[in-house]
């Protein structure tokens, strides 16, 4: 007798649907059965989504999942990830609710402290500049910020966090755009994979001789917050309106 496969633990420490969904976007939880190869098929043509994270490009599956899913997100309850699809656009199979448009996540998530960071944001190049980047990061907004009362399985966290590389202007204006709060910069925050120096990811200073990692660039990072002072303050009203808009 055939015995089916135990279904994917995704180790996250907060309990999350099968779908979180806007008229336009649909997010559901990566499994790598299912994603992997979808998403490195994407990938693969567009080396230049990684150039700002410290991670990536993978050379195959094996690479994606070992060194990215398996040790850095399903380890660690505090992470978890989620595939973007795109209703308004077709689906790549007749079992995806529409396009494949990249990957979104939680990460550093507390649920003594009611806290999360919004981040892993992945959009492929076709869906930028599109209703993808701000309904994506709604749908995460308004799940982790919203009472139960207010969004049946909503989370209710008191403070959503966004980190981005300080060049990364792009990202940092996406994420004031929708309702983030800047706090600072955080000065030499991380060193990056020696890779990413050829890509200009890192923060342009020079290391000091002798340095352990010589050879690593170092990474100034932009923190944001969204609270939910700030959410019932009129954030949440903005983020709808803008997850609305056509352009």
């Amino acid at each position: 007798m055939d015995i089916p496969p135990a279904p994917y633990d995704i180790n996250f420490c907060f309990p999350i649907p099968e779908n979180l969904e806007s008229e336009r976007v649909v997010l559901t939880p990566f499994i790598p059965s299912k994603h992997a190869q979808l998403f490195l098929d994407q990938a693969i043509l567009y080396p230049q989504i990684f150039n700002y994270l410290p991670f990536g490009p993978f050379k195959d599956v094996d690479d994606l999942v070992s060194n990215l899913i398996e040790t850095r997100i399903r380890r660690d309850p505090g992470y978890t990830l989620f595939v973007i699809y795109d209703k308004t656009k077709p689906a790549h199979s007749f079992d995806h609710p529409g396009a494949f448009a990249g990957l979104i996540g939680f990460l550093n998530s507390s649920a003594p402290n009611l806290l999360t960071e919004i981040g892993f944001v992945i959009i492929l190049p076709p869906f930028q500049r599109s209703h993808v980047t701000s309904n994506a990061v709604g749908i995460l907004l308004n799940f982790a910020l919203n009472l139960p009362s207010q969004q049946p399985g909503a989370l209710g966290l008191r403070r959503v966090v966004w980190q981005a590389n300080a060049l990364n202007k792009a990202s940092v204006r996406a994420a004031e755009r929708m309702g983030f709060k800047f706090e600072g910069i955080l000065r030499w925050e991380r060193v990056l994979p020696a890779s990413k120096s050829a890509v200009g990811a890192g923060n342009g200073k020079d290391i000091r001789d002798g340095d352990p990692r010589r050879d690593c660039v170092g990474r100034d990072t932009a923190r944001l917050s969204l609270c939910w002072d700030d959410w019932e303050g009129g954030a949440r009203e903005q983020v709808n309106k803008i997850m609305r808009r056509t352009q």
